[in-house]
């Protein structure tokens, strides 16, 4: 009998793992959507309510998060690789804490976000963060690898389109913003969302490696 095999024969007894992945995945999606509210909102004080759910939302996660490395501790059998567990679960809560960042920066440096760039790294990190939690939710019995593996390509086709409207926001701040205050803030916010997008595809890597070994 096989390695994959036996993973597959053992996957259905511990469902405590794909309950708090969903759980994860669930808060990360959240998080994407408000921040992409956040960005769009011209009120200063809607925006900082909004950015208010986000902290709230991250502390959420981390709850998640440690329930998740407990448990790693506690069970000897896991659905999959006790190593991809831990490396997942350290992807999606990043993909939260740089979320948290980005609001955090915004508030922060009281940058006004009506700023092309910054919205549209925005709209890719909710993208981003609906196809994780559609890829994260594949996991628990593999059934539709198609449309795990459809958002997987999405992820990293949105990590490369993250890295272009980073590249173009930079040379335009370069460009046309005089003031170097302003210019060292949204560059920093900029890098912080690239950031983003780079550990939305850092989890879809785990996913796709946990899809070659047991789907």
């Amino acid at each position: 009998m096989g390695i994959n095999t036996i993973g597959r024969i053992f996957m259905p007894k511990n469902k405590i793992f794909y309950e708090l992945f969903e759980d994860v995945a669930i808060t990360v999606n959240q998080m994407g959507q408000v921040l992409k509210q956040m960005v769009y909102e011209p009120d200063i004080d809607k925006r900082n309510a909004l950015s208010k759910q986000i902290e709230d939302l991250e502390h959420k996660n981390d709850d998640h998060t440690h329930r998740i490395f407990t448990e790693l501790g506690r069970n000897f059998i896991t659905p999959f690789d006790r190593e991809d567990i831990h490396y997942l679960a350290s992807a999606l809560d990043d993909i939260c804490d740089y979320i948290y960042a980005t609001a955090k920066k915004i508030n922060f440096y009281k940058v006004n976000p009506n700023d092309t760039g910054i919205q549209k790294m925005a709209d890719l990190i909710e993208v981003g963060a609906a196809e994780t939690k559609t890829a994260v939710y594949g996991l628990r019995d593999m059934k539709n690898l198609r449309q795990m593996t459809e958002a997987l390509v999405k992820i990293n086709s949105i990590e490369n389109q993250g890295d272009d409207v980073f590249d173009m926001s930079i040379e335009k701040l370069f460009e046309k913003e005089s003031d170097a205050r302003e210019l060292i803030k949204k560059r920093e916010i900029y890098q912080v969302m690239e950031i983003v997008t780079d550990k939305c595809e850092d989890a879809a890597n785990v996913i796709e490696s946990i899809i070659v070994k047991y789907a």
